[in-house]
């Protein structure tokens, strides 16, 4: 068989286009980043981030794909409190956490200041000490004797409730002393509060609301202005891939602003993706009530983290004092 000159150029041109639109798709870069977070309402953005990626409407995957002009991919991964997702970020299991500040601090103080950073805020408030209806619990020397349930050991609501008993005058170990506080989990917090098993539970939303609405509680201690959720990485992913995670605080705080404005929407989304981690459907109402305790925000405050250095402390999780100056970074 014999081709024309013309055609046969033609054929090696079309081979060699083919050829060179497959190096370049196999080529395309993809970039993940790993980011964890709490099936909780005081991780509001992580939620309502986590919701849209999985409908294929990734927030963050589209602006910071825009941003650095590659595809973006997003992993998600969920834990029940802060200890585990800072022990993920010391393990390079993931790249970023929604994390409580005092897991932040206490992995700061553990690295000596070389690896731990908070890089931007997300939430205040959300937090409080729910007691049985039928107990007279009103001082911290009421709880003598007590059954204090607590997320997990050494979590910002661990380290708040052991602060607060200590500075009312109760001998508090890690095991005991005059009141016990018990580390567990919030759906199992939240059966055994109902099943009047335990005294009292100091965590987040929307198990606050869960336990005033479903259980009868009532708040004793509401930590409505108390700094609650912060945005960690460390420092080799840090500068490794700062451009990276910049554009990622960039879009958080985009983020951030678009639910303030869009309060309803978002409340939807973030139910959704609450039953999607949780199995468990909530009432709007109780939405609606639990992200009424919560100020989101991008902010961080050193005034706020030296206090939570100084509620570790006083709870024994820490033996000194820390140097706090570099554990605030913006990327």
């Amino acid at each position: 068989m014999f081709f024309s000159r013309s055609l046969l150029k033609a054929l090696l041109f079309g081979a060699a286009f083919a050829s060179l639109s497959f190096t370049s798709s196999a080529n395309a870069q993809t970039t993940t980043l790993r980011v964890g977070h709490f099936p909780n309402i005081t991780h509001v953005q992580a939620l309502v981030a986590h919701g849209l990626t999985r409908q294929g409407k990734g927030w963050f995957e589209e602006r910071i794909g825009k941003d650095l002009k590659q595809e973006i991919k997003l992993e998600w991964f969920v834990y029940n409190a802060g200890p585990s997702a800072i022990e993920a970020i010391f393990t390079d299991s993931v790249d970023l956490t929604y994390v409580g500040p005092n897991p932040a601090i206490n992995g700061y103080v553990r690295a000596k200041g070389e690896d731990i950073r908070i890089l931007a805020g997300a939430a205040n408030g959300g937090s409080a000490l729910v007691v049985q209806p039928d107990q007279p619990l009103k001082t911290p020397a009421d709880f003598k004797g007590k059954k204090i349930a607590t997320p997990q050991f050494g979590n910002t609501q661990d380290v708040a409730a052991r602060a607060w008993l200590t500075a009312g005058g109760l001998r508090i170990t890690q095991t005991g002393g005059d009141a016990q506080v018990l580390p567990t989990t919030n759906p199992d917090q939240f059966s055994l509060f109902k099943n009047k098993q335990l005294d009292a539970v100091w965590t987040v939303e929307p198990w606050v609301s869960r336990l005033e609405l479903e259980a009868g509680g009532k708040v004793l201690v509401d930590e409505r202005d108390a700094l609650i959720t912060v945005i960690v990485s460390n420092v080799k992913t840090l500068n490794k891939q700062r451009t990276l995670i910049a554009s990622f605080i960039k879009a958080h705080g985009e983020l951030t602003d678009w639910i303030r404005q869009n309060p309803e929407e978002a409340q939807t989304i973030a139910n959704n993706e609450l039953e999607a981690e949780t199995r468990s459907k909530m009432p709007p109402a109780l939405i609606k009530q639990a992200w009424a305790r919560i100020t989101l925000t991008d902010v961080v405050s050193m005034n706020e983290l030296e206090t939570f250095l100084k509620n570790a402390q006083s709870a024994g999780f820490l033996k000194s004092s820390a140097n706090l100056s570099k554990l605030v970074e913006k990327p």
